[in-house]
Parts: structure tokens; C-alpha cells; sequence
């Protein structure tokens, strides 16, 4: 998982519907890009990623185990 560039940014608030200015995803790109970095060490060890979206899959892929 890297960093989300403000163009994800965007994107992703759009497809929530929540319209964000280049300004405003560049800071929240700012502000969580430590957290994105931080955990990059050991993304892909854990039992699900760092996208909660992702984390039903990961839980319906371990019950049927």
C-alpha cells in the first residue's frame, strides 16, 4: 500500500460523493501519507490491508478456511 496521490484522493471522495478541491485532497493526502508510509514495513503481513474496504473480503475469505 503506498501513499494515495491527491488524484486518488479525489477520486475516491467522488465515488462517496463528497466533492474535495485539489487543495483540500492534497492535504488529506498530506496528512495520512505518514500513516501510508509507516505501515508500508509490513503491509501485506497483516490479516487484512490497510483499505477497510477490503477488510469484509479478507474476513469472508478466512471463515471459509
Amino acid at each position: 500500500m503506498t501513499r494515495p496521490t491527491t488524484k486518488e484522493i479525489q477520486a475516491a471522495a467522488q465515488i462517496a460523493g463528497v466533492a474535495v478541491t485539489e487543495e483540500i485532497a492534497t492535504r488529506i493526502s498530506n496528512s495520512i501519507g505518514p500513516a501510508f508510509e509507516g505501515f508500508s514495513a509490513i503491509a501485506g503481513t497483516l490479516p487484512f490491508d490497510l483499505e477497510p474496504a477490503l477488510y469484509p473480503l479478507a474476513q469472508a475469505a478466512k471463515v471459509s478456511k
